[in-house]
C-alpha cells in the first residue's frame, strides 16, 4: 500500500481550523445584526457583508487544503481521492459565486449543493475493500460518517423550512465534512507506523518494493537456470 506524506496531515488539519476560523472572524466583523444560529455561512460571503473577504477567503483555502490533501492521499481509491478534489473546487465556485445581500441565487445553491454531494460520498467512494486497510479507509466507518453527513443535511433542510436553527445544523455538517480528511489521514500515518514497528522499521512501501524486487530475482535465476545448456 502506498504511503500518506506526512504534509497531507498539514492540509487535512487546517481545514477545520480555516473554516471555523473564517466563520467566526466574519461574523464578528458583521456584529449583532448576524445571529448565527438562524442565519447561514453564506451570509457572511454575501455582497455588501462586513466579513465578506473573511469569509471568502475562508472558503478558498478550504478549497486548497482539499485539493492538497486529496492529491496526498495515495492509499485511497482513486475515485474518493477525485470526489474530495471536486469538492475543493466546489469551494472555489461558493467562494466566486457569492450569495446576494438579499434573496436566493440559483449558481451559489448549486454550487453549495455540488460541494456538499461530493463531500459526502468521498468516503464511501474511497474507502479500499479489502482486508489490511487504515481504519479511516475501510468501508464500516466510510458508510457510517457519510449516512450521519446524510442527516445533517436532512436537519439542515428541516431547519430552513421552519426558519429555525439552520445555522447550528449547517456548522454541524461543514465540520464533519472539513474534519473527516484529517481523520482519514491520521489514520493512515498510524497504520504505516504499526506496519513499520512490525517489520523492524521498514515502512509498508518499503516492504512492497522488497517483495517485488525479489519476485523479479526469483524469475530471473528461474530464467536464468532455464536458458542454461545441460552439462
Amino acid at each position: 500500500m502506498r504511503s500518506v506524506p506526512r504534509w497531507a496531515l498539514l492540509s487535512s488539519g487546517c481545514a477545520p481550523l480555516l473554516l471555523a476560523g473564517g466563520w467566526t472572524v466574519a461574523a464578528l466583523l458583521e456584529g449583532p445584526a448576524y445571529d448565527p444560529v438562524t442565519q447561514t455561512i453564506s451570509v457572511l460571503a454575501a455582497y455588501g457583508a462586513e466579513g465578506s473577504w473573511v469569509m471568502t477567503g475562508a472558503f478558498f483555502a478550504l478549497g486548497v487544503c482539499h485539493l492538497v490533501t486529496a492529491w496526498g492521499l495515495r492509499p485511497a481509491a482513486p475515485a474518493g481521492r477525485v470526489a474530495l478534489a471536486g469538492g475543493g473546487l466546489a469551494a472555489f465556485a461558493v467562494a466566486l459565486v457569492p450569495a446576494p445581500s438579499s434573496g436566493g441565487s440559483l449558481k451559489h445553491g448549486a454550487a453549495v449543493v455540488v460541494g456538499f454531494t461530493l463531500l459526502a460520498v468521498w468516503p464511501v467512494l474511497a474507502a479500499v475493500r479489502r482486508g489490511g486497510v487504515p481504519w479511516g479507509l475501510r468501508l464500516t466507518p466510510s458508510v457510517a460518517v457519510s449516512a450521519l453527513m446524510a442527516l445533517g443535511a436532512v436537519w439542515f433542510l428541516v431547519e430552513m423550512n421552519r426558519q429555525g436553527s439552520a445555522g447550528v445544523a449547517e456548522r454541524l455538517v461543514t465540520c464533519i465534512q472539513s474534519t473527516w480528511p484529517l481523520v482519514v489521514v491520521a489514520s493512515c500515518l498510524r497504520y504505516a507506523g504499526d506496519m513499520r514497528d512490525k517489520s523492524g522499521g521498514r515502512g509498508v512501501s518499503d516492504e512492497s518494493d522488497e517483495s517485488d524486487e525479489s519476485g523479479e530475482s526469483g524469475e530471473s535465476g528461474e530464467s536464468d537456470e532455464a536458458s542454461a545448456p545441460p552439462r
